[in-house]
Order: C-alpha cells, then sequence, then structure tokens
C-alpha cells in the first residue's frame, strides 16, 4: 500500500470513525456468513440456511452467545473453528477499535494529525496507538492461555476427559470467556459443572477482566510498578468507577440471585449453602455480558429474571469485550440523580467534578438502549407466543450482547431472528459509535438563548 492510499484511508478514519466501525464489523460478519454457510461448516454435510449462518455469525462477532442450533452439535469442527476465530476477532477487534476511538475524542485533532501522518509515537491519554494494539494483544493472549490451561488441567485429571478433548474444550471456553462470548460446545452450557469451582472460577475471573476493559487493564499494570515505589495508585477517574460499580454490581448480583433462587429446586434448592453463593456468583458475573450459565435459565423466578435483565443491561467496562450501556454511564447517572437530590449544581464523584456534557451522553445512551430494548420487546412478542419475561429478557440479552436465553431463541420465526441480530449488532457496537460521534460533532456555539425551565415532574 503507498503512503499516499494510507494517508487517505487514515484521513477516512480520523473524519468518520464511526462509519469505520461499523463497515468493518458488517464486512467480518458477512464473511463469517459466507463461511458457516458452507456445507463443510456442518457436522450432517448439508448448508445451514442463510439467516441460521447470519445469526450465528453475528453472535460471535458481536460475542454475544445467542444461538438458534445447538454449537456443539449442529456445526463440524470446521465450523467451530470459524466461530472461535470469529469471537477471537470480534473481541480484539471491540477492544482495539474501542480505545482507538477513545484516543481519538480524548487527542482530536492532535491525533487525527497523527493518524494522517502515522506519527504513532506520542502518548495521548492512555498511551499511544501501537501501545494500545500491543497491549490488547498481549492481555488477550496471557488470560487466554492462562485460563485454557487450567481447564484444560481440570477436565483432564477432573473428569478424564481425552487429553486432545480437554485441550481443545478448554481453550474454547477460554476464548469465549475472556471475549465474553459465552458460546459453550455442550447442550446445557456449564451445568455439570455447577458445583466445581475449579472450573467455574477462572472462567468468571476471564470474563471480569476482559469485561472491564482494556484502557482499565492498561491502567492497572502502568500503576502496578507507581504503587511499589510512591506507595499511591493515583488511579483514574475512569478507572476508580469502572471497578467500584463493578464490584457493587457483582456483590449486589451474587446477593439477590442467592436470596431470590435460595429455595428455588430448579436451580440452587439442590446446592448446599456453599454451592448456592458459588453459584450465585458465577450468575452475577455472567449477567455482565458473558453469557454462561451453570443454572437453568428457564427455571428461575420471575424476580431473578427481571434483576438479571437489569445487570444485562448495565453490562461491563468501556473498551472491553462487555455490552450493555456500561458501568461508567449507570455510575455517571446514579452521580447525576444524586446531585439532583441533594439540591446540588453540579453532579460531583470520587472528588471530581462530571463534566455537563459527560451527562448528557449516558443519559442519550441509556434512552436510546431503553427505546430500542422495548420498540424491539413489542414487535417479538406479536411473533412469538412466549411469556413477556421471557421475551423482554431475549430482547435484553441480545442488546447487552449477553447471549443467556431462557430457551426461546430458536421459537422465533426469520424475522423474529432478523430483529435479534439488529439488536446485538446495535448493541455491540451502537454505544461505542454513539458516544465518539456525539464527542466528536461537540462545537462550541458563541450565543446562549433564553433560559426557561418547564414544570418537571
Amino acid at each position: 500500500m503507498t503512503v499516499r492510499a494510507m494517508r487517505v484511508r487514515h484521513s477516512l478514519f480520523a473524519k468518520h470513525p464511526a462509519r469505520t466501525v461499523v463497515m468493518a464489523f458488517a464486512a467480518v460478519i458477512l464473511l463469517g456468513t459466507a463461511l458457516l454457510a458452507l456445507p463443510l461448516a456442518a457436522q450432517d454435510g448439508r448448508a445451514a440456511d442463510f439467516v441460521t449462518a447470519l445469526f450465528t455469525s453475528t453472535s460471535a462477532v458481536c460475542v454475544t452467545g445467542l444461538v438458534v442450533v445447538d454449537t456443539g452439535t449442529y456445526w463440524s469442527g470446521f465450523g467451530e473453528g470459524v466461530i472461535l476465530a470469529l469471537i477471537q476477532v470480534g473481541g480484539f477487534g471491540i477492544m482495539t477499535m474501542a480505545s482507538l476511538l477513545a484516543l481519538l475524542v480524548s487527542g482530536k485533532l492532535r491525533l487525527r494529525m497523527q493518524l494522517t501522518a502515522q506519527a504513532e509515537t506520542k502518548s495521548l491519554g492512555i498511551g499511544d496507538v501501537r501501545r494500545v494494539l500491543l497491549g490488547v494483544a498481549g492481555s488477550t493472549l496471557i488470560v487466554e492461555l492462562a485460563v485454557g490451561a487450567m481447564l484444560a488441567l481440570r477436565l483432564r485429571f477432573g473428569y478424564d476427559e481425552p487429553i486432545g478433548d480437554s485441550v481443545y474444550l478448554g481453550f474454547f471456553h477460554a476464548v469465549s470467556a475472556f471475549n465474553n462470548a459465552g458460546f459453550g460446545l455442550r447442550v446445557d452450557n456449564l451445568v455439570p459443572y455447577a458445583q466445581d469451582p475449579w472450573v467455574t472460577l477462572p472462567i468468571a475471573a476471564a470474563v471480569i477482566l476482559g469485561g472491564i476493559g482494556f484502557p482499565v487493564l492498561l491502567e492497572l499494570l502502568r500503576h502496578r510498578h507507581r504503587k511499589r515505589t510512591t506507595g499511591r495508585r493515583n488511579w483514574s477517574l475512569h478507572t476508580r468507577l469502572t471497578l467500584l460499580t463493578t464490584a457493587v454490581l457483582l456483590v449486589a448480583g451474587t446477593a439477590l440471585t442467592s436470596l431470590l433462587e435460595w429455595s428455588n429446586p430448579g436451580t440452587l434448592g439442590a446446592f448446599d449453602w456453599g454451592q448456592k453463593l458459588l453459584n450465585g456468583f458465577f450468575h452475577s458475573a455472567m449477567s455482565r455480558t458473558a453469557g454462561f450459565n451453570a443454572l437453568d435459565i428457564g427455571a428461575m423466578e420471575a424476580s431473578t429474571l427481571l434483576f438479571t435483565c437489569v445487570l444485562m443491561f448495565i453490562g461491563g467496562g468501556s473498551a472491553g469485550t462487555a455490552g450493555g450501556i456500561k458501568v461508567t454511564t449507570f455510575a455517571v447517572l446514579a452521580a447525576a440523580m444524586l446531585a439532583e437530590v441533594r439540591g446540588e449544581p453540579h453532579s460531583e464523584t470520587m472528588g471530581r467534578r462530571l463534566a455537563p456534557h459527560a451527562l448528557r451522553q449516558a443519559l442519550t445512551v441509556a434512552l436510546l438502549g431503553v427505546g430500542l430494548v422495548m420498540a424491539s420487546t413489542l414487535t417479538l412478542l406479536t411473533m412469538v407466543k412466549a411469556p413477556l419475561e421471557a421475551v423482554l429478557f431475549e430482547a435484553v440479552s441480545a442488546f447487552g450482547t449477553v447471549g443467556m436465553s431462557t430457551g426461546i431463541t430458536a421459537d422465533f420465526s426469520d424475522p423474529g431472528r432478523l430483529i435479534l441480530i439488529l439488536l446485538m449488532f446495535v448493541g455491540r457496537l451502537g454505544p461505542i459509535t454513539l458516544v465518539s460521534a456525539l464527542a466528536l460533532r461537540e462545537r462550541t456555539r458563541r450565543y446562549q438563548l433564553p433560559e426557561e425551565r418547564p414544570v418537571i415532574g
């Protein structure tokens, strides 16, 4: 590629980053669809229909995990390999693209000039472009290898799986976990391992690490040495908000899931108290956009499904493999509500005053997400005979790129599946592209309109 062509490409990315991201992911989804539609991809040698291939490809690239056919029994080894590659490309691409967009937003004109001139050495905020790419690749490789090795050893020596099967299962689930995809190779997902912390806890750790976002991972690694030398961490507000909100949601999710399902014979009723807490924690972590399940989702109480919808809608950290509106969006909205209740003129949190445009962006992302989920749920209710809570759960799961299901995904007709495909695509890329577009369109107005206050409430 010539220098002129590369400059044009970089200039186009700087001018239209959101459009570039959408087109790139759409192209990967179409490529995956074409590969999964080959007869070679199915175990019975018959080509999958277009909607099935498109649904599976979208779910893999958008690291969701919703399926209309069982992954382990329908797809051949080639098909499973394609799905695994799509998960890895989708997860790595999402973290990279989101981090680069964060750099573009924070650097604005300076980074636009850097991209055009291919000068990628100047540090901007969370690091330069090269550090982002190498950091995402390194973090992905280390976590996936470590978790994959742990799972492979457990499956080999704890369940007497053949060496080849244990290695394949271990690393497939490790890649799926770190990328928050939730694809499993068993019909009942991780239900057989519900009482085994040597399987569930490594997967939960990979999900949490992938879900908190690369900017947070990079900052934690960068400040580790500073903590040893100065005794202080000096984390950014984004990192502190992400870690605190994630911890609060994990604890709240564990407590509520355990309490609501404590005596349910279809879920936690048969376990002892330790196993109940383990599975309460695992479900709470998976509800943050991973999608694995060690409990029967369809047997859960309606109250648990509703609370799980809340967790799925919030999602995980920004610029990571998690979906949802993101924990920082939730934290910013919570700070704004607290400030309004207290009658304070500005929203503040952790010793910092939040910028007004951050509040507007958070409100825009949240309300658009609510509107999309509600409209999709209403449409899906006209297409399938299922309870409201099940259809709402499916819609939120798709939008939050979670992949959990009460078991009705395969019951949808092709139009219903296309709606879920759209939800997965918009839910995966929507918040990223929307916030970056809003930030890049920001401009200073040289005048102000007269102020007037309507009646609220």
